[in-house]
């Protein structure tokens, strides 16, 4: 699984610090700020550098146990305060910033739930937001920090005290779609067996690498595209959702162009693709590397399965590639999946013959 590498399997702090001195300068997250160019790129030393300072003052704020909220837009700053946060002994709570007056309310809501005592973002966000704050009730009594900002000296002040598997590691709200969004706690126990079971069920391994245009503020997103990527020590290469939803082909040629196996989105992702590619800017991909192409929705509709397999087979694109699974906050992400790589089993069901079960 680590291709001779002995991670200790107690929690994902750990694992930043065992890959920070065994591969420092290897690369662990990659940014495509505009979705087709590598603009950042942030090695295991480097994460573990700015995790370090960041943790650093938050120890100074006497917050370890505490909750801090991470309002972030789509960047490689988020990654490096997740990590800063649980380094201290504090809680992440992962939302997105609100805009105007759009989410402020659901924002609010989470801050008073989560009982936060500090929100972490950049001094962009702080900018565009601060009328908007002005007008919440929770929001805005509680001290925002840029934490691009914090310099990398803090790091020598940092105290590195222990960090139990059973301590809380993140404060996950649900979507909100069924109802008020609920706050699911999460011990860093929790967090790293869902690590070892996606592992195991995408058959992933350390040499391989990833694209993610996901939200990393989302389980699926924040799962996938952080954690469970540095638990293998394997690169990631995020770029913003809209930068995919504006443009789908940035998707595909990323895994093309970084010749990543690992990437995966809901249904509507594939649909996307299927509508909004070209043949034009189809013709140049290459998908032969693709080999876990995850697909976490309800539902997962054969029909799109079946459309990207006709429209990418001629790009190397394999359908055995194809994993249907569901996951939730609740369960940390992952409930159901089958085995990789094996074609997607389809079956219909009589809907008033489950009525019971």
């Amino acid at each position: 699984l680590f291709a001779g590498f002995e991670p200790p399997m107690t929690h994902l702090v750990d694992h930043l610090k065992y890959w920070a001195q065994s591969l420092p300068d290897t690369l662990a997250f990659g940014y495509l700020a505009d979705g087709e160019s590598v603009s950042q790129r942030l090695t295991y030393s480097q994460l573990e550098t700015r995790a370090k300072s960041i943790a650093a003052e938050i120890e100074k704020r006497g917050l370890r146990g505490d909750r801090v909220l991470l309002l972030y837009p789509p960047c490689i700053d988020f990654i490096e305060a997740f990590f800063a946060i649980q380094l201290a002994g504090a809680i992440p709570v992962p939302a997105y910033p609100p805009r105007k007056s759009r989410n402020g309310g659901r924002i609010d809501l989470i801050a008073q739930d989560a009982d936060a005592k500090l929100i972490m973002t950049n001094r962009e966000t702080i900018t565009r937001m601060k009328n908007l704050l002005a007008e919440t009730e929770c929001l805005k009594h509680i001290p925002l920090v840029a934490s691009e900002e914090i310099p990398n000296e803090y790091a020598d002040d940092f105290k590195n005290l222990p960090i139990s598997i059973d301590d809380v590691g993140l404060l996950q709200y649900t979507s909100g779609s069924t109802g008020s969004p609920k706050g699911v706690v999460l011990t860093h126990r929790n967090l790293m067996e869902s690590c070892k079971m996606i592992t195991r069920a995408f058959k992933l391994y350390q040499h391989g690498s990833g694209v993610s245009w996901l939200p990393t503020y989302h389980d699926m997103g924040l799962v996938g595209g952080i954690l469970n990527p540095l638990f293998i020590g394997c690169p990631k290469y995020l770029m913003p959702p809209l930068a995919f939803l504006a443009k789908p082909v940035r998707w595909l040629r990323a895994i093309s162009e970084l010749r990543t196996n690992i990437a995966g989105g809901p249904n509507f992702a594939y649909q996307l693709c299927v509508d909004k590619i070209s043949e034009e800017e189809a013709a140049d991909l290459d998908l032969s590397c693709w080999e876990v192409a995850f697909n976490g929705a309800e539902p997962i509709r054969p029909e799109t399965l079946a459309a990207f397999n006709a429209k990418f087979a001629p790009n190397g694109f394999r359908p055995t590639s194809h994993y249907p699974c569901y996951g939730m906050a609740e369960t940390t992400l992952l409930v159901t999946g089958g085995d990789s790589p094996e074609l997607p089993l389809i079956q219909g069901f009589d809907r008033q013959a489950l009525d019971g079960y």
